[in-house]
């Protein structure tokens, strides 16, 4: 049974906007393994939700689900009111667009300039851009992450931190309506995951995103959650924001802030 904990400001946000994602009915198994076993979940307009759950919960699984990079066993995945798992491979690439998605591994490509990595995405997609439209694009996303100085620059030369900034940066420059962040401050030391995760605020607030943060890293999820899902046996077990979840009596919930 699903512990719904809603606070006044979650409840006036879902009561006043339609979801940008919302799943029903969400399961998902590999073999005899059962992931995700009929999740329910919302993401409202300029939320930043995380996603919080031990290693292995079906985190990553979820959100390649949602970004249709996985297909579920069965439910439903609305997205900005496209039926995902309904959607032929033309329609995903133009859904995609909207919806960011910054992998674990910052999945940089190694033999391409900084600059190289971020023509990338502007290449794939359906629209077309000219070399002068893909410059300015490039530099406003460096900007954004403060890294302008490292357009000519190798992956190999960058620090970690400066890696993930620059997924970032990639993940930006399509200007998304959605940011899928799959643990973002993952392998950062303290410092630079409190800079990455103050980052995530920065660019919420300026290009009005929403956002769902899979995550076990409980500084990040102090910094980004406006809410937090807690996926616990496949569900969606508990909701709320971090101090009242931090204050349950369920020993489940609890067991993440101890």
């Amino acid at each position: 049974m699903t512990t719904s904990i809603t606070t006044n400001s979650i409840a006036l946000n879902k009561n006043s906007a339609k979801p940008v994602i919302e799943i029903k009915n969400l399961y998902k198994s590999f073999s005899s393994n059962a992931v995700l076993i009929d999740f329910n979940f919302s993401l409202y307009p300029g939320e930043n939700v995380v996603v919080l759950g031990k290693s292995g919960s079906g985190k990553s699984v979820l959100i390649k689900c949602i970004i249709g990079l996985m297909k579920p066993d069965k439910g439903s995945i609305s997205v900005l009111d496209n039926e995902v798992p309904q959607l032929t491979s033309s329609q995903l690439d133009k859904l995609r667009v909207k919806v960011g998605f910054l992998f674990q591994s910052n999945a940089l490509y190694d033999s391409m300039t900084v600059r190289e990595n971020l023509e990338f995405p502007l290449r794939r997609h359906w629209f077309k851009t000219s070399q002068s439209e893909e410059d300015t694009l490039i530099i406003e996303a460096l900007s954004n992450v403060g890294l302008t100085n490292t357009v000519d620059m190798m992956p190999a030369e960058l620090s970690g931190g400066m890696r993930k900034r620059i997924a970032l940066a990639r993940t930006l420059i399509l200007k998304p309506e959605i940011i899928l962040y799959d643990e973002p401050t993952t392998g950062l030391d303290p410092i630079t995951g409190k800079e990455i995760s103050n980052l995530m605020n920065d660019i919420k607030k300026k290009y009005k995103t929403s956002s769902i943060i899979i995550s076990h890293d409980i500084n990040c999820v102090k910094i980004v959650a406006d809410r937090i899902v807690m996926l616990i046996d496949g569900k969606c077990y508990a909701e709320g924001t971090l101090d009242e979840l931090k204050n349950s009596i369920d020993s489940k919930v609890k067991q993440f802030f101890e």
